[in-house]
């Protein structure tokens, strides 16, 4: 039974340095997956630490568990649905100016026109 425990030890410690070195070296985000390996990391030096009674250990991972739950628990909450983007249909043949038109909106300060201005002519024939 004593060997199942080194086992969860060296496996804490497997956890926790290769989630390290992955964020470290940019292999993997500070996300779920971290957290998750921090969480398992300091259940296995728990058990291990209390077993041999190194108990500054243990009290270093009981917090290091905690930051990592608290943390998961912050991430659920946080995620959104993904909303699916709308659909830009293109037409063959017919050059997609609609990045463009908003870059000359925004560089001009224009607003779409919605109705028609009177012009000079518009109001001659009306008199």
């Amino acid at each position: 039974m004593e060997l199942l425990w080194e086992i969860a030890g060296w496996a804490g410690a497997v956890a926790i340095l290769s989630a390290y070195l992955s964020v470290s070296m940019g292999w993997l985000k500070a996300g779920k997956g971290f957290q998750t390996a921090n969480l398992f990391g300091s259940v296995a030096f728990i058990i291990n630490g209390t077993l041999h009674g190194a108990w500054p250990s243990v009290v270093t991972n009981v917090a290091w568990f905690l930051i990592s739950a608290v943390a998961l628990v912050r991430m659920r909450e946080v995620e959104e649905p993904i909303q699916p983007a709308e659909a830009h249909v293109q037409y063959p043949g017919i050059p997609d100016s609609t990045g463009q038109m908003a870059v000359v909106e925004v560089l001009t300060e224009a607003l779409p026109v919605v109705g028609s201005v009177p012009t000079a002519a518009d109001t001659q024939l009306a008199a």
